[in-house]
């Protein structure tokens, strides 16, 4: 059972992440719908998952296990920040079993808000694959703007693929 609910958005609610979600964060991760999207290129096991969620709040960075009615469908993040810029990255993985509800969309929504709103963040970055549109839309939908092109950057599933650099600065944030 995910842990109390942290932020509150129109589909979703972010909650904290507990022992009890390793499973479903494993499955996530490895899901062979999933990893080909996601920068994790190595399987990952159950002691892994629960070294990873036992070094949440020692490690950079703060996560939340991604909840429609409180059960788990995701999760999502603010990964390698740097306080002095006040930066942050925007990570964020959503079980296939519940694509296409709008849930990322409201997830990264809220992960935003927080940043801007209780961490006085000045820019969230992200990520995706140029074969990742979905996720694409999903920045762009939230306000992201394309900042770049990191052309063959990365290597997935035996082809090198673009990797599209996404940004919001807070003062868009705010106009939004």
């Amino acid at each position: 059972m995910p842990g109390p609910v942290f932020r509150d958005g129109e589909a979703v609610e972010l909650r904290t992440v507990e022992e009890e979600d390793v499973d479903f964060l494993q499955e996530v991760v490895n899901h062979p719908q999933v990893r080909p999207h996601v920068f994790q290129f190595e399987p990952l096991n159950r002691r892994q998952e629960r070294e990873w969620v036992e070094s949440i709040g020692e490690e950079a960075g703060v996560h939340f296990v991604v909840c429609a009615d409180g059960s788990p469908v995701g999760i999502t993040g603010l990964n390698d920040p740097v306080e002095p810029w006040g930066l942050a990255e925007a990570g964020y993985m959503i079980h296939p079993d519940h694509w296409n509800n709008g849930f990322a969309t409201d997830a990264v929504r809220e992960l935003c808000g927080y940043a801007f709103d209780e961490r006085r963040y000045h820019k969230v970055t992200a990520r995706a694959y140029a074969t990742n549109p979905a996720s694409q839309r999903v920045l762009e939908k939230v306000g992201f703007t394309e900042e770049g092109v990191f052309r063959a950057e990365a290597f997935v599933d035996g082809d090198f693929v673009d990797v599209y650099r996404y940004g919001l600065l807070a003062d868009e944030w705010d106009e939004l």
